[in-house]
Order: C-alpha cells, then structure tokens, then sequence
C-alpha cells in the first residue's frame, strides 16, 4: 500500500517526495542519549532484571506437569492469572534487547524460550500456557461447552487475554531478535489454538469473543506476517470480535459502558487485518474509533477511562470523582494503534496524540528513581498514584508497564526507501546502516524549545530529511548550518528538507510554546493546564498517601486512602484568561499560580496534585460551589460507612469479590453497570472486624426479590426491605459474607448495580 503525504515546503526543496511507504526503523538503529526517556528506559532494565524468570516459567512447568525451579508469584500470578506476565516480560526482554544490547537480557529471553519449548513438547498437541486447569478448560471449548461473559469464560479469568500475551510475547522475540525457537513454538502454539476452535460454529466463537481476550486477532494476522500462510489471516478474521467491528464499520459508537482496555486490543487487530487483506472498512473502522476515543473520551494527558470502564462522551464527572483514572494499559495500546494509524493512514495528527500521551501517561507511570508502575492515574483534585513493586505487583499494567519503557526509540524517527523523518524531539541516535546515515538529536526539550541535529555520512547524499511540524508548535524555524531557512511550517505537517547532504551538516530547530487550558471533553468546566505537548500540574501534598508502593493485596494498585474534598481544591473563578495571565514563569517549566507551583505533570510523583481545575463565572460560583460541597459531603459520608462494596459489571470490582456465574449478562444503562443472571451469581464480601450490619443491593430496574433466591453462606438471606430499586439484606456478625443469588424460574433477574456493605 502507498502512502501520499502532504509536505510543507522549504526553499530547498528539489522535488516532491514521491508516494511512498512509511517504514519503522529497527529500535537496534536507535539508541537513547541521557534524559528523561534515557532515565526511565535505565530504571526499567533494573526493574526487568530483579524479576526472577524461574518464578515467572512456574504456571506453564505446573501446567505441563513438570518440576518447578522456583515458586511462582504471587498477586495475580496466583489467582487466576497464571503465566500472563511471563508473556509481556518475553515482549519487554526482546524489545530492550533491541534497544540496549544488553547480552543479560538476552540470555534470560533464550533461557524462558527454551523452558517454553520443553513444556510445549511435554504438553504433545501444540499448546502451552499456564492457564489453570488448562487441559480441563481448553477441552470445554473444542467441545462446544461454553458460557462466556465479558470476564470470565466457564469461570475461568480471561482465559484468551492470558495465552495473547504469551503469542505476543513470542511474536517479539522473533521479530525483535530473529529467536527461530519462539518462530518454532509460536507456529505450533497457533496450529493449536486452530484445531481447538476448529469444531466450534461462527455463534459459538463469537460467543467466546464476549470475554475479554486481549489482541487474539493480532497474533494470527501476525503468523500470517511470519509465514504468509493464508490460514492465519482466516482465522485472524474468524477470531474478530463482530459485536465490536460491526457497529464501528457503520461509525456508530457503542462504546459507553464497555470495558475499555478489553476493546483497544481488538481495534489493533481489526487494523492490521484491514491492511493485510485489503479491506478498507476495516481499517476505516478503526480510524473511527481511535478519532471517538482521542477526540471525546480522552483528557488532557491521554489517557481515557474511569474504573476500566469508558464513561459517557458528555459527562466526566466519574472519572473526576473516583480515585480509579485513566488506566496505563489503555494508553499503550491506543499508543499502539495511533503507530499503526499513522504508518496506515498518512496523517500527522496520529503522532501529536501519540506524543501527548508519551510524555504525559507513558512517561509519568514509572517512578523515575524507584521503579515501579502505575495503574491509575486519577485526576480527582488532591489524590495520588500508587506504584508497584516487583515482589508483590503482578498486574496487567505491570506487564504493559515494562514494556512501554523499553521501546521508547520505536517512532523518534521513521523512513521511506530513501527519506528520512524526524518525528519526536528525544535525544538519541538514529543509525541507519543500510544507507551509511547517522544521525545524532541533541536537546533539552520540552525544558528547552529547541533540537539540534548532525550528520554523518560516508559519503555526500541526496535525500530528503523531513521535520514535524507539530500541532502545538509556535513560530517555528530550522537553520542549516547556522543560516535560516525559508519555511512554510504548518501545525501537523512536515518540513522537508532535500538537498545534497555532507557529513557534519547541522539542522537546528526552535520553536515556542503557549500555555493554554483545555477542557474535558463533553462542554465540562474543569481544564487543564498544558504548555506545548506538556499538561501541567501542582503538588498538593505528600500526606495519607496510603499503600504508596504496592504491596500484594488484591486491590493493592489502587490508591485507596483518604479522599480530600473536590470543594477543597483549587478553583478559577472569572476568565480564564485571567488564571493564563497570572502565571509567573520560573523557568523549567515551572509556573507560579497564586499558592501553587505548576509543573510537568511526569515530574510529580510520591505527592498528591491536581491536574484539573473547576472554573466558575462570578454568578455562578456560590450556587455551583455551594452544590458540590453539598454533594461531596454525602459522598465522603458514605464512603465512610462503607466497609465494601462491588460495582456490578465491572472487571476488576467483580474479579476482585472472586465473582462466579451461569447465564449471566452484563451492560450499562443510564450511567450504571449491571448484572444479571438467568441462573446465578455469587460474590464475597469482607465484613471486616464485623463491624457492618447491613448489606444493600442496588439494582436498575427493580428490586423485586419473589423470583430470585439470595443466600448468605449457602443459608436463606435475612431480608429487611426491598423497595425504591434496593434490597436491604441482615449480615450482622458475619464476616465473610458469600452471596449467592439464584433465578427461580430461569429468567431474567433483577439488574444488580452495586452489592454494599454498610455499617448503619
């Protein structure tokens, strides 16, 4: 496929840039210089190599039946989620082995490839995971016995999600470091998983494809890559989930509701499909989702997603409330998905959002000293973040986490046949042997407004080197060896630069940046500050920052300590203008705003902040202001008599309470999540210290309870009342609370929204 560029023009210029394929550089051709990416890159190897890969092989060694050399790990890796990030860790090892040359992480990449082979060939059929139980649950599926809902399937915790990870993982260590062993078992992983779908109809596989199951269709659009092998792009096409595609096909949005970081994966898919074979409805489908969540579901540092879950297009108030954000593995793959848009779709604007969310999220969701890596990244005003640690911290972002600091080289610079393009203003090396061009980036951006570029070159070439103009950039210029040139820069655009080059030639670029506010999407009035690609934020306070570092709790990537108050927190009250025109520049990137000192955002950590500010006009603070204190005070009350709760519905709150069912359904209606069950359900509850009395459960329709049976520890529940959509249940001096609901006539129950214990 050709891609057609629209170039800003210098007086340099000889020719247009003929039509052409844009190409990645190899991230072995790139290496980072010291700087923030560098640090974080640095902080990540050390991360990588305290993991012990023995702890990290151990579900696939039990699941094939042979003797273990260390015990697994714990958190997630022991519930359920067995072996997935073993998977990532394959990723991450090949990619900073490409980035680093570090000859460790090479050795360890070989190493896990071997013992994946053995259990492989002790396994006999192809497979190989460490999914528990595997041989009992992938013997349900090829024999058609299937119950699937968005999390689990035949109650088994995303069972396909986990084995993408270790497809993807394998597909790496090929791509990356042409490992013929990981080609091996990649190959018979997918001749597997082929003849394990074979029996099953379209209905039954798409039934599957209601739970979560990562990038399945990626991996098998890659195998085709891998071989050309036509009957990997089938079934790539057979595994795409159609309840997703086909509403983006008509570029409709379906997506309030649904579970965010399940659906990413699929779009990546859906794209390199559509690329493959052709199919430009695919790919258009794809661009449609992207523009719907970096357009109307994203804020200012690129993230998108409250609880996991997408929020309604016009109203953020969840996401600004709760002290579940924007969650990390979002972010790496929509990052995924704007490179593949822009290699596919010839537009800028794919590198100005996949910038944003570089230097905002993927950057700030790393301590920069300790390690350690980020889930949520809240914007409720006066709240913090919480970091894993390698010990105790097994979470999908953990495995997403080491992955996005080990590939920051991957989109810095691109190329056609002969071209050169410069995308991101990071100091590195661009080494591009084929052509004898090296190119060394030296700057101090976003702290400084400027990049500097030399070549070096065997010999004089003619070729076109081409600067991003980005979308934030303000009167921007390039010199050539210190003279100025001509230049019509426009925002998302490139300069193109084409010229007989000699070695030691110089590009300098400078630019200014603005600050500016920009609001939530949705007519919202809280903004963010942002200068250039760079949000802003102040540091509040470093108290009750509670499980700061994560330990192995099941809910221990949350930050769950105190909530301060929204009415609290800073608030502009007039113009906005008037809040630009205070800022008192520091230098730096720092910002005097009455009390606060404005900062880049990636630069906070081990405090609470406050990204997001609420603006008043004069008329309507007292009204307004009045009415939020009002609303927080009944919030914070009842989260004070909480003692636990489940949302209904939603990944992590239900997985959490070990959640279990038949014939159950979720959705979202009217801003609430909810379940129901045509057979049952059932939770647990922790009634610490048995300080609660009561259990409340909340549904979306009716509370109705003649055609359902509830039981409490396998006894009749005590209930007190149902009305006004809630049933009131007994639980004093129980402590494990195991809820059990039961259709009585197998239909449809009540939609349950929230299970809550309270103390009064």
């Amino acid at each position: 496929m050709k891609y057609s560029f629209i170039f800003c023009f210098c007086t340099l210029l000889l020719s247009h840039v003929a039509e052409a394929q844009m190409q990645l550089f190899d991230l072995k051709e790139v290496r980072l210089k010291d700087g923030p990416f560098k640090n974080a890159q640095d902080v990540d190897l050390k991360y990588i190599l305290e993991l012990n890969p023995d702890r990290l092989l151990a579900p696939y060694l039990i699941a094939s039946g042979i003797p273990v050399k260390a015990e697994r790990y714990g958190n997630w890796e022991s519930i359920g989620l067995d072996g997935h990030i073993a998977g990532h860790y394959l990723s991450t090892l090949a990619m900073m082995y490409a980035s680093t040359g570090n000859t460790e992480v090479k050795n360890r990449l070989d190493y896990m490839i071997s013992e994946l082979e053995k259990c492989q060939q002790k396994n006999g059929n192809g497979y190989v995971g460490g999914i528990p139980q595997g041989k009992v649950f992938w013997d349900r599926i090829h024999n058609g016995d299937i119950d699937g809902s968005n999390f689990g399937l035949n109650n088994t915790w995303v069972p396909l999600y986990n084995i993408h990870k270790l497809f993807a993982g394998l597909t790496d260590a090929y791509r990356y470091t042409g490992n013929k062993k990981a080609k091996e078992v990649l190959i018979k992983l997918g001749d597997w998983f082929i003849e394990l779908i074979r029996p099953l109809s379209d209905e039954q596989i798409q039934n599957i494809l209601k739970t979560e199951h990562g990038g399945i269709n990626e991996s098998f659009a890659d195998l085709y890559i891998i071989t050309k092998d036509k009957k990997y792009l089938e079934t790539a096409e057979k595994v795409s989930h159609l309840a997703i595609l086909n509403p983006l096909e008509k570029k409709q949005d379906k997506l309030t509701g649904l579970h965010a970081n399940t659906q990413i994966p699929k779009v990546i898919g859906f794209e390199k499909i559509g690329v493959l074979s052709g199919n430009k409805e695919w790919t258009d489908a794809a661009q449609f989702f992207w523009e719907n969540v970096t357009q109307k579901r994203s804020v200012a540092f690129g993230g998108n997603s409250f609880a996991e879950h997408f929020n309604p297009t016009e109203d953020f108030s969840g996401m600004l409330k709760s002290n579940q954000g924007p969650e990390t593995c979002n972010s790496y793959n929509m990052e995924r998905l704007s490179k593949a848009l822009f290699l596919d779709k010839n537009k800028v604007s794919y590198l100005d959002f996949y910038e944003r969310t570089l230097y905002n999220h993927i950057l700030s969701s790393q301590h920069p000293e300790k390690g350690g890596f980020v889930y949520f990244t809240p914007i409720r005003p006066n709240h913090y973040r919480v970091y894993s640690q390698p010990e105790t911290s097994m979470w999908c972002c953990v495995g997403s986490g080491l992955e996005n600091h080990s590939k920051y080289g991957e989109l810095i610079y691109s190329h056609t046949e002969n071209d050169v393009f410069v995308n991101l203003f990071i100091p590195s090396t661009l080494d591009w042997k084929e052509k004898n061009i090296y190119i060394e980036q030296s700057t101090k951006f976003p702290y400084q407004n400027s990049t500097d570029l030399v070549l070096k070159l065997k010999k004089s070439e003619t070729f076109s080197m081409n600067i991003r103009c980005p979308e934030w950039a303000e009167n921007f210029e390039i010199s050539i060896n210190g003279k100025i040139q001509k230049i019509e820069a426009k925002p998302s655009n490139y300069v193109v630069l084409n010229r007989k080059w000699k070695s030691g030639d110089q590009i300098s670029v400078t630019f200014k940046t603005s600050t500016h506010l920009e609001n939530l999407p949705g007519g919202s009035n809280w903004s963010a500050f942002v200068n250039g690609p760079i949000v802003l934020a102040a540091k509040t306070s470093n108290k009750d920052l509670d499980g700061l570092f994560a330990d192995d709790s099941r809910m221990g990537h949350v930050a769950s300590g105190k909530y301060y108050p929204l009415d609290q927190a800073y608030e502009m009250i007039g113009e906005k203008s008037v809040y630009i025109a205070k800022l008192k520049d520091l230098g730096n990137l720092h910002f005097r705003l009455d009390s606060l000192e404005l900062q880049p955002f990636f630069g906070i950590h081990d405090a609470r902040y406050q990204m997001y500010f609420q603006n008043y006009t004069k008329e309507q603070y007292k009204e307004k202001h009045a009415l939020l204190k009002q609303q927080e005070v009944e919030a914070l009350a009842l989260e004070a008599k909480t003692i636990d709760k489940i949302n209904c519905g939603e990944q992590q709150s239900e997985v959490d309470h070990g959640y279990k069912g038949e014939k159950s359904d979720s959705g979202y209606d009217d801003t609430k999540a909810w379940r129901n069950t045509r057979s049952y359900i059932s939770y647990q509850l922790l009634n610490k210290n048995k300080s609660g009395k009561y259990l409340d459960i909340s549904c979306t329709d009716d509370s109705k309870t003649d055609k359902i049976t509830i039981l409490i520890n396998e006894k009749p529940a005590r209930i007190i009342s149902s009305a006004n959509k809630t049933i009131r249940l007994n639980i004093e001096k129980i402590e494990i609370v195991n809820i059990k609901i039961k259709s009585n006539d197998g239909n449809n129950s009540p939609k349950f929204h929230q299970f809550r214990i309270l103390k009064d």
